[in-house]
């Protein structure tokens, strides 16, 4: 097996590791609709790519994923709060944010209801639920339900789907 291959491989793994089995029903979204705090936006493609660096937009714009371990906030300790990097819409708490070893941001709760909504995601052959921005409609990540009290959830979040606004 050439070096390529195993790279797609391991990457896949990483990727079906941060997975877990869900029952859901047909894709449709499961969270509040956004509140008044969090008027929608909507944008082109081309408004977006102006915006966003090819990465963010990559992931934000087109459902992409990051790398595990590679981004900027998995390992992040500091006390502030994590926005969307495409609106600027409060999402996480680092009062939230626990190590869950999956290599990517994780969190149990969104800051407020109606900041985030779910949709299924049956992609890669999985049965998923994605979490989005209410505001701008932005790809974050993925919740799961095997995450620490209080909520039992893991909010598996892409680094450069945020911004982190450190605590003063």
């Amino acid at each position: 097996m050439n070096a390529v291959a195993i790279t797609c491989l391991v990457g896949f793994a990483l990727l079906a590791s941060c997975a877990q089995p869900q029952n859901s029903s047909p894709s449709q979204p499961t969270s509040p609709a956004p509140t008044a705090e969090s008027q929608t936006m909507n944008k082109s493609d081309s408004d977006w790519k102006q915006i966003l660096t090819p990465e963010q937009f990559e992931v934000l714009r087109q459902k992409g994923t990051e790398r595990a371990f590679t981004g900027k906030y998995w390992n992040t300790k500091d006390a502030g709060t994590y926005v969307c990097a495409g609106c600027g819409a409060e999402l996480f708490t680092s009062a939230d944010k626990f190590d869950s070893g999956c290599g990517w941001p994780s969190y149990t709760r969104a800051v407020d209801d109606g900041r985030i909504i779910e949709h299924t995601d049956t992609s890669h052959g999985m049965v998923r639920t994605e979490v989005v921005c209410a505001r701008c409609g932005g790809h974050l990540g993925h919740v799961f339900d095997d995450g620490p009290a209080p909520t039992g959830k893991r909010y598996c979040i892409n680094s450069v789907s945020l911004d982190f606004k450190k605590k003063p």
